[in-house]
């Protein structure tokens, strides 16, 4: 019997697409919380809730909200966009599962970054947008990159809430993880095997990607250099090199 790889194009399919999501998400959201100074750990706290929660409850929540029967579920489904049972619920599940990664994550390279060059660029005249892609960007994404594998990786790997949703359909929501489980559901631990083995081969591909991508970011010393020159502000000397 041939080996169906229909699991790992949806797995990788629905992996890109939550991870682009939660992306842009993850450092919207990080950016709020950080400039907030009411209710900081009260929204802290809800973003970060699906990280203790157990996948099976965040899918039977996101299946209550998303059904036919909610108020959120007609409202799609009179649109077309049914998203119980079907890819794009897999996709929802893996956002809601990964997002706090790289909520965090983001989170706390943000309050790593040196305030005073935030306040440099304020004082020379940056707008807020400007000061966030030419300084905040720039002094983070070592800590962006690293979320942004990670949140890869979970989405990946997300199993309980995407059976939830999505369910088990072959060629249509079985991901890899769906499919490890129906293999030893019907007794095939072969190809239980060899799903698990794609998976740690994907899993530790994207770590080793990322510890790769690290050790070329420009060091702290030098991304600060390189932000102060691209502010206009004296850029003084460099301390550390690559």
């Amino acid at each position: 019997m041939d080996f169906d790889l229909s699991p790992l194009v949806i797995s990788m399919r629905i992996a890109v697409v939550s991870t682009l999501i939660t992306f842009f998400l993850g450092i919207i959201c990080a950016r709020a919380v950080y400039g907030m100074k009411r209710f900081r750990y009260l929204a802290d706290g809800i973003l970060s809730l699906p990280l203790v929660m157990p996948p099976t409850v965040v899918g039977f929540l996101l299946l209550i909200l998303c059904g036919r029967n909610s108020a959120l579920g007609r409202v799609l489904v009179s649109i077309g966009m049914d998203v119980v049972f079907t890819w794009q619920g897999a996709v929802i599940a893996a956002v809601v599962v990964s997002f706090p990664i790289m909520y965090r994550t983001t989170l706390g390279a943000f309050e790593q970054m040196d305030t005073d060059l935030i306040d440099a660029a304020r004082t020379i005249g940056f707008g807020e947008a400007a000061i966030f892609f030419k300084v905040w960007i720039p002094l983070s994404w070592s800590g962006i990159a690293a979320a942004t594998s990670l949140t890869f990786a979970r989405a990946l790997g997300e199993f309980g809430a995407t059976i939830m949703i999505a369910g088990n359909i072959p060629g249509k929501t079985r991901t890899m993880s769906v499919a490890v489980y129906s293999a030893m559901q019907s007794g095939n631990r072969e190809l239980a095997y060899q799903w698990v083995i794609v998976i740690l081969l994907i899993s530790l591909c994207t770590l080793i990607l990322m510890n790769y991508m690290n050790s070329r970011q420009y060091s702290r010393d030098d991304r600060i250099y390189r932000v102060k020159k691209k502010i206009g502000a004296s850029p003084g000397e460099r301390t550390d090199h690559d």
